[in-house]
């Protein structure tokens, strides 16, 4: 698809904007990183050492966001070719490095596939490759066999119950990492662990009218799902959008490792649900079960991710029609955010305004959040400099495997 003059010099002042702003926050920001911003517009910050891990029965998931900050700095050098901000990536990803040993958070794959992945595919320094490979070990070992097959954990220690029986829908946007893994490391152990918690959560998260669970507690060792419940979203049945967009980005990337049809054609059905929904507004609600219908908090962060989820859907599809409006989708939605949701105040540190971090805990519930930034970003470097962050895919074999 050719970009219009207008869509592209729109997509352009955003990165411009961008890369503006990180390299200003750089000089303020200490050794601390963003994750969403006060309401002055100012970031609030957390280090980057900061574990996911329980107080009494509270949960805390830690500093799972500070990759992206190295991602967004990537994203800038890769737009303006400044080696500045190449050389702050570098600096930052040694205050990230040493969280690649983290056995506490499914987090981990947020953590590298936005700072050492892109890192490595940049420059090709092994150290950055080594990182990536160490973190997807951490997220491999989370895997809990039960008599169904096998999923992912995503809270806690390995031997802390509590987190061993439960998953979330995040999790399948951070098994690329995995993916990415077996094929670095040429150990398919990565992939099969992968494809194993996709098939789990297929079964387990994903209800008739093809919306989604935000979290699933398991029963053990069968398997079977004993509740389906929310941490973020309106209430445990209830649409969370953001949760729509981890699933169809996992879904897509899971096409994309195993080269199954049938995990992309999942991927359609579930972007489908979410884009009826989403309609002609200019960006997600937070939920889009909130009874407040058309006044419900927006989260710009889930059209985001949708959006960059649609482009790598257009990526594997092997039917050029299907893929061409795809990401003509995803190209109206980040049209939508630049033209509407645009934060060039230098008051707002953040680039998106309106997004949602956790509305039920009064976090960020109106705000630039660092994940919609990222994923906003990236899929604005797809489209005006595809393969420069990570590499294209392939489209897929039409004549590929049907069934997972």
């Amino acid at each position: 698809m050719i970009v219009d003059r207008e869509t592209r010099a729109a997509f352009t002042e955003a990165l411009d904007l961008l890369a503006r702003k990180t390299l200003e926050d750089e000089k303020t920001l200490g050794v601390g990183f963003p994750y969403v911003t006060r309401p002055d517009g100012s970031w609030d910050t957390m280090y980057a050492s900061r574990s996911a891990g329980y107080d009494g029965e509270a949960w805390s998931h830690g500093n799972w966001f500070c990759g992206f900050w190295v991602g967004l700095l990537l994203i800038s050098h890769l737009h303006t070719g400044k080696a500045e901000a190449l050389e702050l990536a570098r600096e930052r990803m040694r205050m990230v490095a040493d969280r690649s040993g983290d056995p506490n958070t499914h987090d981990i794959g947020f953590i590298f596939l936005s700072s050492a992945l892109p890192a490595f595919h940049i420059t090709g320094d092994e150290t950055y490759a080594e990182i990536g490979l160490n973190a997807a070990r951490q997220l491999r070992a989370r895997l809990v066999r039960t008599d169904r097959g096998a999923y992912v954990s995503s809270w806690g220690p390995h031997d802390d119950i509590r987190g061993r029986r439960s998953s979330a829908i995040d999790t399948m946007a951070n098994l690329p990492l995995l993916y990415w893994a077996a094929g670095q490391a040429r150990d398919d152990s990565f992939l099969v662990a992968g494809e194993l918690h996709a098939q789990a959560t297929e079964r387990a998260f994903i209800r008739p009218d093809l919306s989604t669970y935000h979290a699933v507690e398991y029963d053990l060792p069968s398997g079977e799902r004993r509740r389906g419940y929310t941490f973020q979203g309106y209430g445990d049945e209830s649409f969370w959008s953001r949760g729509q967009g981890w699933a169809v980005l996992g879904f897509a990337e899971t096409a994309r490792a195993t080269g199954s049809l049938a995990y992309l054609a999942l991927a359609h059905r579930l972007a489908d649900r979410f884009l009826e929904a989403l309609g002609d507004a200019t960006a997600a609600p937070w939920d889009f079960d909130d009874p407040a219908g058309p006044d419900a908090t927006l989260d710009t962060a889930a059209s985001a991710i949708m959006a960059n989820a649609l482009l790598q859907v257009a990526d594997l599809e092997p039917d050029a029609e299907l893929a061409e409006e795809r990401r003509s989708q995803a190209i109206g939605i980040l049209r939508d955010l630049c033209r509407e949701h645009l934060s060039r105040d230098d008051a707002e540190r953040g680039l998106l305004r309106h997004g949602c971090y956790s509305r039920p805990h009064n976090i960020g519930p109106d705000a630039a959040v660092l994940f919609g930034e990222y994923y906003f970003a990236e899929a604005l470097l797809m489209v005006l400099k595809p393969g420069a962050l990570r590499a294209t895919p392939a489209r897929l074999d039409p004549a590929g495997s049907a069934t997972p």
